[in-house]
């Protein structure tokens, strides 16, 4: 069976809820699929009322005209603001049978409580609630999120988000601040050792980082490309070299000294760490490079530095009141083994290089990653419309 492309919206309710990171969770350790895209939006009233009006066209069971009213009532603007949803494109042979048994039914929740196992994201996350005397008045609905029954469905919910993609930008500007000059942007990026393997890590670690109240503005798949990685880990390369170089020349000289039965003086230590302590160092950053874009530096091919990178990351960008300190805070040392209980490292990181994910330390670090990794911009419509193609 071939490859295909299918999709989940995530509810402005279940964001708001900070119920993403759960969400995230299931789809990506339950099935065999490649999430391939993602992207913040949010959809205006127009796009909400032709989706809904897909919707009613397409062949769905009982369900279809609450999935219908919702898409009109619930996911456009209210109160003058447009809501955030989140849409999360994933690849793989059947893509859409798979989402759609990960997300599960509709259930009305006080049918019968005690037959929901929490199997489903809807069953964990939706809500049914319809009156005693009558199960067919619904008195509350939140489906979670929002998958389509089939691939002919799929592409045509795609030719809608195509429409509505193109031009919007990658960050979400929907709240205006009393204050904003105590307003942080922050950037995260959760590395390549998250995506080996299916795994619910990613998901846990955005959840764990909504402890901290922040709102998710932004979110993208990203492949560093070469030229990215090295830029981005630059200022690494220096500070490697002044806190490596000197414990490796040192080293190198103890070695030759217990080799060779000779005493070496100072100035055979100084050319020891600037050529063994500086390879060192700059192999190690090398190391991060290949880490973060799949290739190292001196094995690529100059035609293909600025192609995408082989490893895939997710970087996802929120904003709030001291947002810098509150994300690092719950992300943890550098070296996860020096991290606290209870932080992003100290739970998923191996080692220094490879510590499962990067927050920004500062301002200007924000300003520069954002810049690199170019968090303005997003791929998914142009994944969209290859696939339509």
């Amino acid at each position: 069976m071939s490859k295909s492309i299918s999709y989940v919206m995530v509810t402005p309710y279940t964001i708001a809820k900070s119920r993403t990171g759960g969400v995230i969770s299931r789809l990506l350790s339950q099935a065999d699929l490649e999430l391939v895209g993602a992207q913040m939006i949010t959809p205006d009233q127009a796009i909400c009322d032709e989706y809904a009006a897909i919707l009613r066209r397409q062949n769905y069971p009982n369900d279809i005209t609450l999935l219908a009213d919702y898409v009109e009532q619930k996911m456009g603007p209210s109160g003058g603001r447009k809501h955030r949803s989140l849409l999360l494109l994933f690849r793989g042979e059947d893509a859409f049978t798979k989402l759609g048994n990960i997300c599960g039914h509709l259930h009305p929740q006080n049918a019968n409580v005690d037959t929901l196992s929490g199997e489903t994201i809807r069953d964990t996350y939706a809500d049914l609630i319809t009156t005693p005397e009558d199960p067919s008045i619904v008195t509350y609905f939140e489906p979670a999120v929002l998958t389509p029954r089939s691939q002919k469905d799929a592409d045509e919910d795609f030719r809608l988000f195509s429409k509505f993609l193109k031009g919007q930008e990658n960050i979400i500007r929907n709240v205006v601040y009393p204050d904003p000059s105590q307003i942080e942007q922050t950037l995260v990026i959760i590395k390549p050792d998250n995506w080996t393997h299916p795994s619910s890590k990613p998901g846990t670690i955005i959840d764990m980082f909504s402890r901290t109240g922040l709102r998710i503005i932004g979110l993208k798949v990203h492949r560093f490309s070469l030229s990215q990685a090295m830029e981005f880990y630059g200022p690494v390369e220096d500070a490697l070299k002044e806190k490596l170089a000197p414990v490796y020349g040192k080293k190198a000289k103890t070695l030759l000294e217990q080799e060779f039965d000779i005493q070496l003086d100072e100035t055979a230590e100084k050319a020891l760490t600037e050529i063994v302590g500086s390879t060192y160092a700059r192999d190690q950053f090398r190391r991060i490079v290949k880490y973060m874009s799949g290739s190292r530096p001196e094995n690529c091919p100059r035609d293909e530095i600025n192609s995408p990178g082989h490893v895939m990351c997710l970087i996802l960008f929120y904003e709030g009141v001291n947002a810098i300190k509150k994300i690092r805070d719950v992300l943890g040392p550098t070296d996860p083994l020096k991290a606290p209980s209870g932080t992003v490292r100290r739970e998923f990181g191996s080692n220094v290089m490879e510590n499962t994910a990067h927050a920004s330390d500062s301002r200007e670090s924000v300003e520069r990653e954002q810049r690199i990794v170019k968090i303005h911009e997003n791929s998914l419509q142009d994944i969209i419309n290859g696939h339509l193609k």
